[in-house]
């Protein structure tokens, strides 16, 4: 990472990533697909979720979350995902199939990866959790037996394990929620790569919008038959008891996570 030298005012903090380490991935096509962008619009072409669209068009890479092959892979290289903040891996596996994983922070190209109960622990592994070492930093956990990785999945995140006892493993997540997950659950030894990723700094709007994130205009500004923030003259506070959407619904602290019975047993000390 380094920041570039300023050409104009906007890109005096702009901080960009060298990838010049990374590779192309124009020749497997048979783990890309197309996707199609939808620009944050409905099955009626109507916007509903406003201050995205445009960008620039991407292809899916299909990763592997699952783990569950004991085939020994090697690592062909380390390649850029337009989809998510992490690098991902392509292996080569000994029976010539390839595939793509999540790429921990110290894999390198050559390095050979297993997984499987019977696996070493070594980073980039995958093996259930019983067999994980107390201590250990993992990550692509699995919460649900057999769906494969749903945790720590981003750049830089790994969670890590402090207990075990009879059926479950004691998990700490990135979020500082500690929950108790079935044992025969796998995960993936090592933390998640691109660690430098929180410190990149778009520098300007035209990043935002390479990424299809548009400008969007405050509430307060408006007039009140466009938002419930709008009028008033002059700079104005809301003149609410809340924070509202321009429909009227609460916009802060207003709980949107699910009420789950079934999983919530499981979480010994929940996130701040």
């Amino acid at each position: 990472m380094i920041n570039r030298s300023p050409y104009r005012s906007r890109t005096t903090f702009l901080t960009i990533v060298h990838l010049n380490a990374l590779f192309n991935v124009t020749s497997r096509r048979a783990l890309i697909l197309g996707k199609k962008s939808l620009g944050g619009r409905n099955n009626r072409g109507v916007s509903t979720i406003k201050g995205r669209g445009g960008g620039h068009k991407r292809a899916y890479r299909i990763l592997d979350f699952h783990r569950r092959d004991e085939v020994p892979a090697r690592v062909y290289q380390i390649e850029y995902d337009p989809n998510r903040n992490a690098r991902i891996a392509l292996l080569y596996r000994e029976d010539g199939f390839k595939k793509y994983i999540l790429s921990p922070r110290i894999l390198k190209v050559g390095m050979t990866v297993n997984a499987g109960p019977m696996a070493s622990v070594d980073v980039g592994n995958a093996m259930p959790m019983a067999v994980i070492p107390l201590g250990s930093i993992v990550h692509n956990i699995e919460l649900t037996l057999g769906r494969g990785g749903q945790i720590a999945r981003a750049s830089g995140t790994y969670a890590q394990i402090v207990a075990k006892e009879r059926n479950f493993v004691t998990v700490k997540l990135p979020s500082a929620e500690v929950r108790l997950i079935d044992k025969r659950c796998y995960a993936t030894l090592g933390q998640v790569g691109n660690i430098d990723h929180v410190n990149i700094k778009l520098g300007k709007a035209g990043r935002s919008r390479w990424l299809g994130k548009k400008s969007k205009v405050r509430g307060v500004v408006k007039n009140p038959v466009d938002h419930p923030h709008g009028g008033g003259e002059g700079r104005s506070p809301i003149g609410l008891v809340k924070p509202v959407t321009p429909w009227g619904k609460p916009a802060l602290g207003l709980k949107t996570r699910k009420s789950v019975k079934s999983s919530g047993k499981y979480i010994l000390r929940r996130r701040g």
